[in-house]
């Protein structure tokens, strides 16, 4: 299971330490759901088959987006992250090395 996959004795671990360790790795494998669903789609040669794929993939990018709203409202750092890059339309790097003036 690979939310069992701990760096660090579970009993050393703050609550809200295992918490989001859940969160991220459910976030992992939800994105690699997507891209699982999106692979098997574009090599699927049946028309409707393709078309349950990609909804499969659509779904898996809604539960991702639910954890990754999770995260942020309970993880200052990766909120403060998400707040300076996510929903920009400013060039990514440009917005880095802004920051770090």
């Amino acid at each position: 299971m690979s939310s069992e996959t701990l760096h660090v004795p579970r009993e050393k671990l703050r609550p809200e330490t295992l918490n989001l360790h859940y969160a991220i790795t459910s976030l992992m494998e939800e994105f690699e759901a997507v891209d699982w669903y999106r692979q098997r789609a574009d090599d699927c040669d049946d028309k409707s088959l393709k078309e349950i794929l990609l909804h499969n993939a659509r779904e898996e990018l809604e539960h991702a987006a639910m954890i990754l709203e999770w995260i942020r409202r309970n993880d200052a750092d990766a909120a403060k992250q998400m707040k300076k890059y996510l929903f920009t339309k400013a060039d990514i790097l440009k917005v880095e090395e802004e920051a770090k003036e």
